[in-house]
């Protein structure tokens, strides 16, 4: 049975954040808030608990988890950036954005796209997220919450707890924070291709 924290989004308490962040480095499965909705994470490295997430949600190999990062220079450890793409990062992290950028070595294989080494990194606009990645030291690997079947992620935490307590090691409440997905923003090409509107405004990215 999973545990459920109410985490203050503005102000985090210290202690909570310790706990969430020891539960993730012994490979557990939290659900906690973004700016653009809940989100399933784990550690990095933890295949284990990334299959979990995979069997909540029935996805199959090909999924590309996000790295939910803190700001733009754990962007700079796990995908490459250039000069054009760091000042357009600059300008729109943090934010409801996912960027699909082309990976460096430090990123596990598993997590790459299948076809190219790409991966999608993202920098929320949420307190409870920056207190979390501040206390790990690393990105956590992420997933929107929506369930198989469904078109919208789940937004209420006690909906979650009801639904997935025995799934999930932690669930984060803190409070509602939108249902709209985040904008998804391709950078491996020769410009800049929006793959999916959503929270964040897609016209920068747009000719």
């Amino acid at each position: 049975m999973s545990q459920f924290f109410q985490i203050h989004p503005e102000t985090p308490q210290k202690r909570l954040i310790k706990q969430a962040v020891e539960i993730l480095r012994k490979g557990g499965v939290i659900v906690y808030p973004t700016d653009s909705g809940y989100a399933l994470g784990c550690h990095l490295g933890d295949k284990q608990a990334a299959d979990r997430i995979k069997r909540i949600r029935r996805l199959d190999d090909k999924h590309n988890f996000t790295l939910v990062c803190r700001d733009l220079s754990d962007i700079g450890v796990y995908a490459k950036v250039d000069n054009t793409q760091y000042r357009l990062l600059k300008n729109f992290t943090p934010g409801p954005y996912t960027f699909i950028l082309d990976a460096t070595s430090e990123v596990p294989r598993r997590l790459l796209h299948p076809k190219r080494r790409s991966i999608g990194v993202r920098v929320p606009d949420n307190e409870i997220v920056r207190e979390l990645l501040g206390e790990l030291g690393e990105p956590i690997m992420s997933s929107t919450l929506i369930l198989p079947g469904e078109a919208e992620p789940m937004t209420d935490p006690y909906d979650i707890r009801e639904t997935l307590e025995h799934e999930l090691d932690l669930i984060i409440d803190g409070g509602f924070c939108g249902m709209e997905p985040t904008t998804v923003v391709n950078f491996t090409g020769d410009v800049p291709e929006v793959t999916r509107v959503g929270k964040g405004d897609p016209s920068p990215f747009q000719d």
